[in-house]
């Protein structure tokens, strides 16, 4: 299963949300890269890279940080926020980035979505952020009337192949993921899941890779100390 340390940037520094509100923020790091390197130093090999500040305001907010990022911190990076034209996209895969996740666009215009699953294959990711199972939108602050699940299945079926979940309610709470959910999730022949949200033990770990899921976001479960990266690569690399 593949780890993926995150980073969320706003105003160019590695912090975290409470359940997604911006008002409930706390700030771990004014130096991002040194945060990479550290988990990089921790055997990691990928890094989920979010920009609130753009998720926020619908453009690109902390470009320069993130290119610094995916030049500089030696993991491959997944990269979202605010990401919602083509021109965009084209930007992040031209800095380096592995993998462009498309959020709120991906809810609000499916068949965009679709075409650059088609245009770009592999390196699209669709996040969809679920409060009580509907999808919700920029930057989590408004919800939609579709459901969650629902919008998976329809992703997979246009080709996107990878999506990314997050039980809102779970993120940076620390009591837990929703395993319930990302079971039914993998259920799904094809798509590749990747659990975010809430991770906070090595059995909740386990427990994703049992069932199937093909990835997992850690956050604020490493920030805290609750988790510690070195031994989490140690048990994936172990099986």
């Amino acid at each position: 299963m593949e780890i993926f340390p995150a980073i969320d940037l706003r105003g160019g520094q590695a912090v975290r949300l409470f359940q997604g509100n911006y008002d409930q923020m706390t700030v771990y790091s004014s130096d991002p890269l040194a945060v990479a390197r550290g988990f990089a130093q921790a055997g990691a090999k990928n890094l989920h890279v979010v920009d609130l500040d753009g998720a926020r305001q619908g453009e690109p907010v902390n470009l320069e940080v993130i290119g610094r990022l995916i030049r500089e911190s030696g993991l491959q990076v997944q990269v979202g926020g605010g990401i919602r034209t083509e021109e965009r996209i084209r930007t992040y895969l031209e800095l380096g980035a592995a993998r462009v996740i498309l959020g709120t666009v991906a809810v609000e215009n499916f068949d965009f979505t679709a075409r650059m699953a088609a245009a770009y294959p592999g390196r699209i990711a669709v996040g969809i952020d679920m409060k009580d199972g509907m999808a919700a939108t920029r930057g989590w602050e408004q919800v939609s009337s579709q459901s969650g699940l629902e919008l998976c299945e329809k992703f997979l079926a246009a080709g996107v192949d990878t999506v990314i979940c997050t039980d809102i309610s779970r993120d940076g709470a620390q009591k837990g993921t929703n395993l319930e959910l990302y079971r039914r999730l993998c259920a799904l022949p094809g798509l590749r899941v990747v659990a975010s949200g809430g991770v906070g033990s090595l059995e909740e770990l386990a427990q994703l890779r049992q069932m199937g899921a093909w990835g997992a976001i850690l956050g604020k479960a490493l920030y805290t100390g609750q988790l510690e990266l070195a031994a989490v690569m140690k048990q994936e690399e172990g099986l």
